[in-house]
């Protein structure tokens, strides 16, 4: 990592830090699973009155933290790989410290996984049986 590194450098690195776990459990099952990273959400609740998030989207009220999109097809008819988002600003600004930050994370990356999966949210850190 170079001298100076930005604070979007590094929350990837605590991104990949928070993920490294729950992809050392369920590797073969996020074999097609991309993990990104935008600052800001650019995107709106459904019913801005009662800020009603789909599954796919982690928030904390208003504000979404996390956005799964499901694998599909892109607008030229080509497939595209399942991926979660992590909204960084969001997340820094929930963080009180660096280890709050990879905490709140992997806590997001844990809702986020278990939706893509389909599985309760206890059996990601736990692992596949």
């Amino acid at each position: 990592m170079p001298a100076f590194a930005s604070r979007a450098d590094a929350f990837d690195v605590i991104a990949l830090e928070a993920f490294a776990e729950i992809d050392a459990n369920w590797h073969d099952q996020l074999a097609g699973l991309d993990i990104a990273v935008d600052d800001i959400p650019r995107m709106l609740p459904h019913d801005p009155d009662s800020i009603q998030w789909p599954d796919e989207v982690t928030a904390d009220g208003a504000v979404p933290l996390a956005r799964l999109i499901p694998a599909g097809l892109d607008v030229r008819g080509q497939p595209t790989r399942a991926q979660i988002i992590l909204f960084r600003r969001p997340l820094e600004i929930r963080a009180r410290r660096g280890a709050d930050l990879l905490e709140l994370a992997h806590e997001v990356l844990v809702q986020q996984v278990a939706t893509h999966l389909g599985v309760d949210e206890d059996t990601i850190d736990r692992g596949p049986d």
